[in-house]
Parts: C-alpha cells; structure tokens; sequence
C-alpha cells in the first residue's frame, strides 16, 4: 500500500484508482472472488430500493473522508457501506488505505479480513484477525455500532467478540477445526448478550462435533434454552435448540430472510453429518449453493464442504 499523504490517499480512494493489496487469483471482468470449487463469483444484484439506499449512505461516507481524510471512522464507514454494495474488492482496497494511516486501529484489520473471507482469500484473513487480536490484548473491548441495524436498533457485537469469531470462522471453513476451537472458545468469554452468545455457541458446538469431542459439545449447549431474548441471530438459537432435542428439522422452514436461511441450511446440513447421515448433509448443502447468497457464512461453510469432499 502506497504511503500517500492523508489528502492524496483520499482523492486516490474516491476516485477509484488506488491499487489493491494481495490480488490473489486472477479475475474475470466483473467477479469479485473465484468460488472454492474454481467458478466465478459476480456481485448479487441487489433490489433497487435496497441499493438506492446503500448508494445514498455511500455518498454520504464518501463526502465524510473528503471532509476529513484521515479521520479514521469516516474510512471505516466507507469501506463498510461500499462492502454493502457487495463490492467487496473496493471495501479491501480502503481498509488497506485505513491502514496506512492508522496501522495501528484494530478495526481497520477486523473489517479487512472479514471482506478477504467474503471473497475466499482465507489466509490473508488469518493473517489480519491475528493481527487485530494483538492489538486489542489487554484493552477494554468496545461496542461495535451496526451498518445494518436490527429490528430494535441495538447492536449485538462487539470489536473483540468480531474479530474472534471471524479469525475461527477462517479457520473453520478450511477445514481447521483444532485452529478453530480455540478462538471459538476466546470469543465466546466475550460473548455478553444472546445474539453473540448463540452465535459463538453454535459454530464451537459444531467444532467440538466435528472433532469428536461430544460431551464438551453437550456442554455449549446447556446454557441454551427457548427463553434466550435473542434479537437477530434467530437461525443460530433454533439450530441450537434443534442439536438440543428441542426442535425438529420439520420445524426448519424458509424464514423469507435469505441470510438466515443459508444459515440454517448449512446448519442442517451439518446436523445431518455428524449424526451420520453424510448423504443427507450432501444434499442440503448442495441446496445453499443452490441460493446463490455467496457471501453468507453459511454458504461459504457448504462450499468449503463439498469442495473438500467432507466425509
């Protein structure tokens, strides 16, 4: 990343011609990512209003950094609003630049790494949770404000319970459960209300399964019941409940919510596989590809999956 003064460095950002670090495979015109099966992976195309909407919070964060280019939550929010546009090589390109002013913000590197794990670049992604992880050692953790707000306003995560779920979720979708593990179990010590507790619970619980360590998996699932005031990660709280015996896979509908149903497919799915029934979670799986929602979590894990030929 070019050194380039805090002005320059800005113009560059706005007018698109700042060079991005670590390409990695070569792209078609157009594509964002090569998919782990080795096809392109081109922007959703989002409903007009929808993107009417994220254009005009765009231009908003845009005129912020040319108002003040160094400040460093103004290039925050332009790479978060520009990842929204499912633009997600530019979103790396300005937290690369966020970098170059601010090497030390921790944000910079949680919110890059979570775009490289959008478009397959898992390694580069490691590389910038760990970096973040130890530049937040030692310091109190901070609410992290949502770019998409949820049904009540309230945000649900926090910058140290991100970064930590991010760097196991790189793990996990490699395949990595040992790697993961750990930092499933860092994130969730600071894991404080529902929403993140039932989303730090339900990927460690599928860790430790795929590990083979049962009890301790039954374990995550103890503190899990019916009653936990969960705001947003609904999918992760039902699947937990369903590993739990509390629900059935016949009370798994489509919610409408396309994120929260590849969420619960791939959770399914997973359900199906280390309860033995390999075929089945085959099948599911292959069913969240079939959505198309590339950029979920959920999707990435079934296609991490069936490109390592899980058995």
């Amino acid at each position: 990343m070019p050194r380039l003064p805090a002005p320059l460095l800005t113009l560059a950002l706005l007018a698109g011609t700042l060079p991005l670090a670590a390409q990695g495979p070569a792209l078609p015109p157009g594509a964002e990512a090569i998919s782990l099966s080795g096809r392109p992976l081109f922007p959703a195309e989002l409903p007009t209003a929808t993107a009417a909407g994220h254009m005009a919070r765009l231009e908003e964060a845009r005129q912020l950094v040319f108002a003040n280019p160094a400040d460093p939550e103004a290039l925050i929010w332009l790479g978060r609003r520009t990842a929204y546009l499912n633009r997600y090589r530019d979103a790396i390109a300005i937290f690369s630049a966020g970098m170059a002013l601010h090497a030390e913000d921790a944000r910079m590197y949680r919110h890059r790494g979570h775009r490289w794990l959008s478009v397959r670049e898992f390694d580069h992604a490691i590389a910038d949770f760990e970096r973040a992880v130890s530049l937040v050692r030692g310091r109190p953790d901070e609410v992290e404000p949502d770019g998409l707000p949820n049904a009540r306003g309230v945000p649900t995560s926090t910058l140290q319970s991100n970064i930590w779920y991010h760097l196991a979720l790189a793990h996990y979708v490699q395949g990595d459960f040992a790697k993961a593990l750990p930092a499933w179990q860092e994130g969730l010590k600071v894991s404080r209300n529902p929403d993140m507790q039932v989303a730090t619970s339900y990927w460690l619980y599928m860790t430790l399964r795929r590990l083979g360590r049962d009890a301790e998996a039954a374990r995550v699932l103890e503190p899990i019941t019916p009653e936990l005031d969960v705001i947003e990660n609904t999918a992760y709280h039902r699947l937990l409940l369903l590993n739990k015996g509390l629900l059935t896979e016949a009370d798994f509908a489509t919610s409408g919510d396309a994120l929260q149903d590849v969420s619960a497919g791939y959770g399914l799915g997973n359900w199906h596989f280390y309860n033995g029934r390999q075929a089945e979670a085959r099948r599911v799986w292959e069913r969240v590809i079939a959505t198309g929602n590339w950029a979920a979590f959920g999707y990435i894990a079934a296609e991490s999956e069936l490109a390592r030929g899980a058995r």
